[in-house]
């Protein structure tokens, strides 16, 4: 990060925007100054600068509910950063997964669980809803739990349920029924989350990939493979 092309306030503070990487949400706003960008990028973890206690801070420090830090944008101005981050936990002080679960008049506007929906950023949502069980399955294993024996079993168990589920996806599609289809494809895609969290991966990694790819032809793409 070249933080000498980031246009600092008077104060020596620039707004920093936290965004949940996986479900796109926007998570907090908080201040940092030339340290507190360097800290994050190097630690790999959000620090800030707190205004009213006049010191830097590690956003987790006591709560342990640190953001990992997957990238960093800074606006068209050079005046605003942005921080997309793996939330380990919620980002709000008050508990709530989002400092923006309010609207402007002070009601409740999101569930602490941001709600569903069955549009197409909301499977999305779903999507990374999903993604933060795997992982909590991976990182504490339960005993009864059927993802916790898979990461069990390893890579080579994973990519047997995966091979299992692409071919009865493939039967599902072949029978032409719609909702065997889904139902099959969110099988597959379940085993699939399961796989990238095995190998320290996430569905953000899978878009930056398919974002690479667009405008790209994929003919072009495979003449270049080995």
């Amino acid at each position: 990060m070249d933080v000498g092309k980031i246009k600092f306030g008077e104060n020596g503070l620039v707004p920093v925007i936290v965004q949940d990487c996986e479900n796109g949400k926007v998570l907090m706003m908080a201040w940092a100054n030339e340290e507190a960008l360097l800290k994050t990028e190097q630690t790999g973890q959000t620090h800030f600068w707190s205004r009213s206690r006049g010191k830097l801070w590690k956003k987790g420090e006591e709560s342990g509910n640190w953001q990992k830090v997957r990238e960093i944008f800074v606006d068209c101005d050079h005046d605003c950063v942005l921080v997309l981050v793996e939330p380990q936990g919620p980002s709000c002080h008050t508990g709530e997964q989002t400092c923006f679960y309010t609207d402007a008049d002070g009601e409740r506007a999101l569930s602490p669980d941001f709600g569903s929906s069955v549009s197409e950023s909301g499977a999305m949502v779903a999507m990374g809803k999903v993604f933060q069980t795997v992982k909590d399955r991976k990182a504490n294993p339960k005993k009864n739990s059927y993802t916790s024996a898979l990461f069990e079993g390893g890579t080579d168990r994973i990519a047997r349920k995966i091979t299992e589920e692409a071919g009865e996806t493939i039967i599902a599609a072949k029978n032409e029924d719609p909702d065997e289809i889904v139902s099959e494809m969110a099988d597959l895609w379940f085993h699939c989350l399961i796989m990238l969290a095995e190998r320290g991966l996430s569905p953000a990694d899978i878009d930056r990939e398919l974002e690479n790819r667009i405008g790209v032809s994929g003919l072009e793409k495979k003449s270049k493979k080995p």
